[in-house]
């Protein structure tokens, strides 16, 4: 699968921008603030309908814009496709997959993108919001039903923490139709941790091998789902199990959550425990050790997405410049083979040249060849 042309109007910086693209790898070269992240969000978006960098659409708007266009064409399957997507802020987004119009979701799955990005380092640093996060965009690019899994749990959460916030306020008590809500609560949530279980123990292989050859030695890594509602131990996918354990928890559960007003059971409250060499990688692993786990979730991504029978895009956007000359040659003999490999640098002489390939300059939001 690849990218063979991405055209942009009144996204971001780009007024108007039109580039075709090769399968192999790209580079895109520039000053900081030119246009380079921006152009490879739009790719992303396209992928995902969403971004990676901001949560709300408006940003994506070029100043004095009231909405911008994407248009990706893609070759995969043995078809060419395109996708065109009418960012709105405020307003439902408009999405065409080769000129007829769809729902998102419809459009999921056409391009597939596998991004590296200096803010990964979030996944293994951060908070676990940041890890479920990676799981389930990966669940949603491996099978995109599982948009509308993840869209109905949060809807689920919300209306859900709305009631708990009402009945607080109209003095406690258990508010009328809160098991009609706990019911679906364990629907959608054990839908989700399901497919979350799976592929932690889909990737967990993954993840080891590519953490050495990242790093460079072998790495003792670990990838655990922790429950919330369990003390220890990953659960087993098994479906009726979740169900009643999640029940139990949330009787268990029914006063605080009055008290607090907020849903304390459930898949968004859940962790993706992750270390290197026995130790928790949050707050033990050195800055390299970071990144190379950090690399290795992502090429644990571009591999059970490559299972499937094709090549995800890769994007590497100004990952080399984070990395020593070490990490950057091994990370690039990795993804050089890749179907199309998308990289941004600030410094062209920063890419390696495994992944020597077409070239362009951006400056001002202006893209041009080298």
């Amino acid at each position: 699968m690849h990218l063979t042309r991405l055209a942009l109007t009144d996204f971001r910086c780009y007024a108007a921008a039109d580039v075709r693209l090769g399968p192999g790898a790209t580079t895109f070269t520039g000053a900081n603030g030119q246009g380079k992240t921006n152009l490879v969000e739009a790719a992303c978006y396209a992928a995902t309908f969403a971004s990676h960098r901001v949560s709300a659409d408006g940003p994506l708007i070029r100043r004095g814009a009231e909405r911008a266009i994407i248009r990706a064409a893609v070759s995969g399957g043995g078809r060419d496709s395109l996708v065109e997507i009418e960012v709105n802020p405020g307003r439902a987004n408009r999405v065409r997959l080769n000129r007829a119009p769809v729902r998102p979701r419809e459009a999921l799955g056409v391009l597939r993108t596998v991004l590296f990005a200096p803010e990964d380092l979030a996944i293994v640093k951060g908070d676990p919001d940041q890890r479920r996060r990676y799981l389930d965009d990966l669940l949603v690019a491996l099978r995109p039903r599982y948009a509308g899994v993840r869209s109905d749990y949060e809807r689920v959460v919300r209306q859900r923490s709305a009631l708990l916030k009402s009945a607080r306020a109209r003095g406690g008590g258990v508010p009328p139709g809160l098991e009609v809500w706990d019911d679906q609560l364990v629907a959608a949530g054990v839908e989700l941790t399901m497919g979350r279980l799976e592929l932690v123990q889909s990737i967990r292989p993954m993840v080891t091998r590519a953490y050495s050859a990242v790093s460079g030695a072998a790495g003792d890594t670990g990838l655990r789902y922790r429950q919330v509602l369990r003390a220890e131990g990953e659960p087993e996918p098994e479906r009726e199990k979740l169900a009643n354990d999640m029940r139990a928890a949330l009787a268990d559960s029914r006063r605080a959550e009055l008290e607090r007003a907020v849903c304390l059971v459930g898949p968004h409250r859940d962790e993706l425990e992750l270390s290197i060499g026995g130790l928790p990688a949050r707050g033990y692993a050195s800055h390299g050790e970071s990144w190379s786990m950090a690399l290795a979730l992502r090429l644990a991504a571009f591999e059970v997405l490559r299972a499937g029978g094709e090549d995800p895009v890769l994007i590497l956007d100004d990952v080399f410049a984070e990395l020593d000359v070490g990490r950057r040659g091994r990370l690039a003999e990795l993804v050089a083979g890749a179907d199309q490999v998308l990289v941004t640098a600030a410094v062209g002489a920063d890419v390696p040249t495994e992944l020597s390939g077409q070239r362009f300059s951006v400056a001002d939001g202006v893209i041009a060849d080298e």
